[in-house]
């Protein structure tokens, strides 16, 4: 018979795994000091740093299993400098890509989401918490202008809301024999549509790019044409995402209309907005989002518009019966905590293990009420609208389109015989930008072009940073024109 361990095996130095109220209560502000000093150095730390990243990462992945313990001071000296050694994604210069916020209020949901350690995918096994993620849910769907008995599910993010309602269309429109069904987006949607489809079972051949227009907005005659076209050939189009928000642009596809070329066609119309959906509930909003709520389904992130940490991300359907019929499964051993209708959010999506997501929008809007974020969204779509204005009219800058969101794309136009083309002379300056570490820029390619993109949307990000990050391109472009060998 094994010997039974001692009841703390860990070293002197080193917690027990249920520590005391005292130890435990000395372990949490310890942690607390550290992000409270992580968070209060936000502002000067560098907009990304890889200083020394090579050797840090060898010296992580040497580390071996420890046998024993160390002290809480000892892990933190460790994790410290691979947080720094990173993209400072919740800093006010990270302009790049499309940035995850982490108020600090989602924070502290996470903090007594993971000691309450509760299970919330089945309804019995937590009813209050079950029903705070339902409500948090429908107060979404309310403030994105879907209709009442909208409902949805929390998911990692875009990408498993996006698999989750082509899943949902598939089931309710094709059925098991799907062989021969064709989806529908515009050549700028995001890779993920792409790789949901592969995961659902459908042959690259089923999905079908729409052109855009010159402001990269699907064109609806285009996507009227290539429905009409498969459906001759006697294939059976299901499915069409629509953009509220493109990586690229931040372009938002004409809603209305597509819905009208959908519908008339009996197609399931989704909106991948994860990361312009939140923009409906700034000023003007609406006008910037016309018909957002009418889709069929729709996915956001608050982890982009409502600033929460990375891995919350949100479906939303008109019919939750359907979501359910897609996603629904029986296990036996559930028995004893099935209800009469339903188990809970286990059976709205694909995962049945996974944490409290649904903690990190009740708690904040409950603490800060939806005027705090409408007021951060408002400022953000302005910023994104001021360094436009500041950019355009530079003799360098060839803006690609005025902002739809909060992104602002532009080209470089350098000085006729510059030694450096167009493509070159926009890698370099923001190569120069970022080196200076108090902004971080981001690119992509658009047509053979590059593509220097600002996204403004960190709420910590206000008018100096932004500022600063157009003075930068400013004095960076106007040195690099004037490089040995071009003119001037």
């Amino acid at each position: 018979m094994p010997r039974m361990p001692a009841k703390d095996a860990a070293s002197d130095s080193a917690p027990p795994l249920e520590p005391d109220a005292d130890t435990l209560r000395r372990l949490t502000d310890e942690v607390a000091r550290y992000a409270l000093d992580h968070v209060a150095a936000l502002d000067d730390a560098p907009a990304w740093s890889d200083d020394g990243v090579e050797e840090l990462v060898l010296r992580l992945m040497q580390e071996p299993v420890p046998e024993a313990g160390r002290p809480l001071a000892a892990v933190l000296d460790l994790l410290d400098p691979a947080v720094r050694t990173s993209f400072n994604n919740p800093g006010p210069g990270f302009l790049a890509f499309i940035p995850g916020g982490g108020i600090p209020s989602a924070a502290l949901a996470d903090l007594v989401a993971g000691m309450a350690d509760r299970y919330v995918t089945v309804d019995r096994a937590a009813p209050g918490l079950a029903a705070i993620e339902r409500v948090s849910l429908q107060w979404l769907a309310s403030l994105l202008g879907m209709p009442p008995g909208s409902g949805g599910v929390y998911t990692s993010g875009g990408s498993i809301s996006n698999l989750a309602a082509l899943v949902t269309a598939r089931d309710a429109l094709l059925g098991e024999d799907f062989a021969n069904g064709t989806l529908y987006a515009s050549v700028d949607t995001h890779a993920c549509v792409a790789k949901a489809a592969r995961v659902a079972g459908f042959p690259a051949r089923a999905l079908r790019l729409v052109a855009v227009d010159a402001r990269r907005r699907l064109v609806p005659s285009a996507l009227a044409a290539a429905i009409d076209a498969d459906r001759a050939a006697g294939l059976r189009p299901f499915f069409v995402v629509a953009n509220a928000g493109t990586t690229n642009t931040g372009a938002v596809d004409p809603l209305p209309a597509m819905l009208e070329v959908a519908r008339g066609r009996g197609l399931w119309t989704h909106v991948d907005a994860a990361y312009g959906g939140f923009f409906r509930l700034a000023e003007g909003g609406e006008a910037l989002l016309p018909g957002l709520g009418d889709a069929d389904s729709l996915t956001v992130d608050p982890h982009k518009g409502l600033f929460l940490p990375y891995g919350t991300g949100v479906l939303l359907v008109k019919d939750p019966l359907a979501l359910r019929r897609a996603h629904r499964s029986h296990a036996a051993y559930l028995q004893d905590v099935e209800g009469e209708t339903s188990l809970g959010a286990a059976e709205y999506g694909p995962e049945l293990s996974r944490d409290f997501r649904g903690l990190r929008v009740w708690l904040p809007f409950l603490l800060h009420g939806v005027a705090a974020f409408r007021a951060q969204l408002t400022e953000k779509l302005a910023l994104a609208r001021h360094a436009y204005e500041r950019l355009r009219d530079e003799p360098w800058c060839a803006m690609f389109d005025e902002p739809q969101l909060s992104i602002v794309a532009f080209t470089a136009r350098p000085p006729r015989e510059h030694a450096l083309d167009a493509n070159a002379f926009a890698a370099e300056l923001l190569r120069r930008v970022n080196a200076r570490r108090r902004v971080f820029l981001s690119s992509t390619t658009i047509d053979g072009r590059y593509v220097v993109r600002l996204c403004v949307l960190g709420f910590r990000t206000h008018l100096g940073r932004v500022d600063e990050a157009v003075d930068a391109l400013v004095e960076e472009a106007r040195d690099l024109a004037r490089l040995p060998g071009s003119p001037g």
